[in-house]
């Protein structure tokens, strides 16, 4: 017979345990003392209990019942010293089954790693936290870690455990304030979540793992057991290659669920398989160099285009597996086609299972509203002093380049992070430790992001979508800046699209829109973009901006195209403007692929696909975009005319093209212009070429330059400026 029960656990214990409110259960639970062992365990399912030699399988012990919900405890009384490996036969009015006993089994974090985590220091975070799948002591099962210093109490439940948190709680490491547990027989499929009693013992909201590497299609909010990704590997040198900011850098700019639908099986999007089949080959021939996806890190709305994030370390389900979405990048890099990911660490929801006062407490975001609401967006902002928090982005950056091999992150609304005072009136934010509106915590960790992507992976990149004048955002940390690699050139969006909304008539009025921009192109390592947010939100399709008749709208969308495939600065479009989409972007929807039956669409397509393999086959266009060597005006006077003219330059200084560009819709000839070298020039391309759906006014073919001085020039061409156009010559050797 076994001890009385009193003698084995006294009844404090025994109903913190049954009611699911013990700080430590492994304090209890599982093997203790060893003169004759003692075994604890909770099983409400169980009727019965015995102790069995994990070898041998002979019964060890019957174990006591000692509170009818199930907690039983009994000593091994033929055995001393420590208990050797045992599972549990449990027995029930209709079935009997065996199981692994979680309390069992040691430690799973080591010191060192508690050290990291509790510094805030670990850059391979995830291979600490989450839920992994492994093999100890020869028992198949899963290890589960997760940070969440202020709870009294963290469980894991999931189907496994019928999501009864009294079932599986964990053992709390306290010197980094996290909490572990390996559950035998749970493997990689098992749908599971995080139940936490907050510092004052009351219950939150199921938690989903922030660290969880697969998640359950959203409505769901579970997390699944998966386990790392295989590495994908990427070489440094090839990724350098195409992001060094004198490569041809091209991006289109996609969401991956509207970029083509199958309307025969109920509207739903393409997988990651299928758009490896159909996207990368789509993107390549079209001739850009690099895609971009709109956020894939897990998100519970469909609205939010993915820019509010539950998992940060988990593709989206909706498309696949993360197998599936490893596969597409290797389809991508075996094309030649860098892949960058659009990443929101700015903000997160606050959907109850998310992030959103995870422990009880703001743990990953502000306490005080001031510094921790978006008021725009209704989302919670990271605290990026806590070190702890810092590194989870970190590493999180750092996973999609170690894991998946992706070659740039994109990094959102860094205008957002880098201000206190962002989109808030005068009282509703705290000033930083100097009375300034500048977020010195943000700072210091958009620093620090940079820092390890370049350090770890130098041939990757980073670009910030920045609306301000923030300076130095894409200059090196040691220099003073922000680190990232290139900068989006919101200003030059905003004034072209400015003045190509503009009337042609009154375009004279507003020339500066397109020179003052030359004033500050090369402060930074810019990417020109016209994205996803300028189709949206009541503005239209590009095409729908564009003024006049039908005709007019195209050959100033074509017009727009070239002097954005000839100014500094490499290149962004979003999906659709390609082949220019007539309604505005709606991310429940295919696009408008019907569209290409019209000439006028295919001519914008094949225009943006000519526009791409010119800038990269001529090093004029892409070499010297972020240099100030690399332009040169002509001319930018004709205000009446509403004509520019500039060269651009490569390295070698033979390398030049000269850019003429005519905004209205008049021809005029003939139409003189000063040019760089003597000789005969070429017309590369020409935005009112018939093929592309323009009226097909030639500028003049090949041309020869004459000995008279113009624009400041000894010699000069004299040319037909088409209407609405741009016009791209080259000299011939």
């Amino acid at each position: 017979m076994s001890e009385p029960a009193c003698h084995l656990l006294p009844e404090a214990e025994i109903e913190a345990i049954v009611c699911g409110r013990h700080g430590d259960p492994f304090a209890v639970l599982g093997p203790h003392g060893d003169d004759p062992p003692v075994v604890r365990t909770f099983q409400p399912e169980a009727e019965r209990v015995f102790v069995l030699d994990a070898t041998t399988g002979e019964r060890l012990a019957e174990l006591e019942r000692l509170h009818p919900e199930g907690l039983f405890a009994g000593t091994i009384r033929n055995r001393r010293g420590r208990l050797g490996p045992y599972r549990l036969l449990l027995l029930s009015a209709d079935r009997e089954w065996v199981i692994e006993d979680p309390y069992r089994f040691p430690l799973l974090l080591g010191e060192l790693d508690l050290w990291l985590l509790a510094e805030g220091s670990d850059l391979r975070l995830y291979e600490k936290l989450g839920a992994h799948p492994d093999v100890i002591e020869g028992v198949r099962g899963t290890r589960f870690a997760v940070w969440a210093p202020s709870a009294k109490r963290v469980s894991v439940v999931g189907d496994f455990n019928a999501w009864d948190g009294r079932r599986h709680p964990m053992r709390r490491r306290v010197e980094a304030g996290v909490w572990e547990i390996f559950l035998p027989g749970v493997g990689p499929g098992a749908r599971y979540m995080y139940e936490i009693l907050g510092p004052g013992g009351e219950r939150l909201p199921l938690k989903a793992d922030p660290l969880a590497f697969f998640c359950e299609r959203p409505p769901g909010t579970a997390s699944i057991v998966h386990g790392l990704p295989r590495p994908v590997r990427t070489e440094e040198a090839w990724r350098a290659q195409r992001n060094d900011r004198r490569a041809p850098i091209a991006i289109y700019e996609c969401h991956a669920t509207s970029w083509r639908r199958v309307p025969e099986e109920g509207d739903r999007w393409l997988t990651w398989p299928e758009l490896a089949e159909r996207l990368v080959p789509y993107v390549v021939e079209m001739g850009f160099t690099h895609l971009e996806l709109l956020p894939i890190s897990e998100y519970p709305f469909d609205g939010s285009w993915g820019y509010q994030p539950i998992g940060l370390y988990a593709p989206t389900s909706r498309l696949g597996s993360p197998e599936d979405f490893a596969r597409f990048v290797e389809a991508c890099h075996r094309a030649g086609l860098g892949l960058l990911l659009d990443w929101v660490p700015a903000h997160f929801p606050a959907d109850p299972h998310g992030l959103a006062r995870f422990d009880g407490t703001a743990l990953y975001e502000h306490e005080d509203p001031r510094r921790g609401w978006h008021p725009d967006w209704h989302t919670l902002i990271y605290n990026y002093g806590r070190r702890e928090v810092a590194n989870f982005l970190l590493a999180n950056a750092l996973f999609w380049l170690d894991r998946y091999g992706v070659d740039g992150l994109r990094v959102d609304a860094v205008a957002s992070m880098l201000y206190l005072d962002y989109s808030r009136p005068p009282g509703e934010w705290l000033p930083n430790i100097f009375g300034g509106r500048e977020n010195l915590e943000a700072v210091a960790f958009l620093r620090r992001m940079n820092e390890v992507v370049f350090g770890r992976h130098p041939g990757a990149t980073t670009i910030a979508e920045e609306s301000t004048a923030w300076p130095m955002v894409s200059r090196p940390t040691w220099l003073g800046g922000l680190g990232f690699g290139y900068k989006w050139n919101l200003g030059w969006m905003h004034d072209t699209l400015r003045y190509l909304s503009t009337d042609p008539l009154f375009r004279k009025y507003r020339h500066d829109d397109l020179t003052f921009g030359l004033l500050y192109a090369f402060s930074e390592n810019f990417v020109l973009p016209l994205s996803h947010d300028e189709v949206v939100h009541g503005k239209g399709s590009l095409l729908a901006r564009m003024p006049g008749d039908r005709w007019q709208k195209f050959a100033n969308l074509r017009a727009c195209y070239g002097f954005m495939w000839t100014y500094p600065g490499k290149k962004l479009l979003f999906m659709g403007s390609e082949f220019a989409q007539e309604r505005e972007w709606n991310a429940t929807q295919s696009l408008d692929w019907h569209l290409l039956a019209d000439p006028l669409h295919q001519g914008i397509q094949r225009l943006v696909r000519d526009l791409n393999h010119l800038y990269r086959e001529l090093p004029a266009l892409h070499e010297l975009d972020c240099e100030p060597a690399g332009f040169e005006w002509i001319d930018h006077a004709d205000v009446d005319h509403s004509v520019l003219v500039f060269a651009r330059r490569g390295c070698d200084p033979a390398s030049c093209v000269v850019v003429v560009c005519n905004f209205t819709p008049v021809v005029r000839f003939p139409y003189r212009i000063g040019v760089p070298r003597p000789g005969r020039w070429q017309e590369r391309l020409n935005t009112d070429d018939p093929a592309y759906g323009g009226s097909g006014v030639a500028a003049g073919g090949l041309l020869t330059s004459e000995d008279i001085a113009w624009h400041g020039r000894p010699q000069s061409l004299v040319l037909t400026l088409p209407p609405l156009a741009v016009v791209v010559l080259e000299p011939v050797a």
